[in-house]
């Protein structure tokens, strides 16, 4: 395929249950739904470098594509925050566990060089929360 006609990315797009909910949570970490779209049946943010995240709540997809059932069992969806430096990511963690999200991953130093951790969103999607480690930032 000429690279000239190749589909450009456009958008990370999740399916949720309860979009205020969702809302809530991605707020919390700086991404910039427009304020009062709580009862919107989708609604954009946009990303840095162009893209954007996608919220549509189960009854928006379903009305396009009426067999559609939440899978069950674990995600295979993550999301990734970088966070200004590894206490940084400890006190987002906090924040959200406080708030009461669930903490799947308390953060941790990773070998391969990043303070880590990760979170649920509302409907279950793993978030991470990184940042480089002072001795790997070199």
């Amino acid at each position: 395929m000429n690279t000239a006609q190749a589909p450009q990315f456009a958008f990370i797009g999740l399916v949720v249950s309860d979009l205020a909910a969702s809302l809530a949570f991605y707020r919390r970490l700086g991404v910039g739904f427009p304020e009062g779209c709580e009862d919107q049946p989708h609604v954009e943010a946009a990303l840095p470098g162009g893209l954007l995240l996608v919220l549509d709540t189960e009854e928006t997809v379903r009305s396009f594509h009426p067999s559609w059932r939440p899978p069950a069992g674990g995600g295979r969806t993550g999301l990734a925050f970088r966070c200004t430096d590894p206490e940084h990511v400890d006190a987002v963690y906090e924040d959200l566990i406080a708030a009461g999200y669930h903490g799947e991953l308390k953060p941790w130093d990773a070998f391969w060089g990043q303070r880590y951790a990760t979170v649920h969103d509302p409907d279950g999607n793993g978030v991470d929360l990184l940042a480089p480690l002072p001795d790997a930032a070199g």
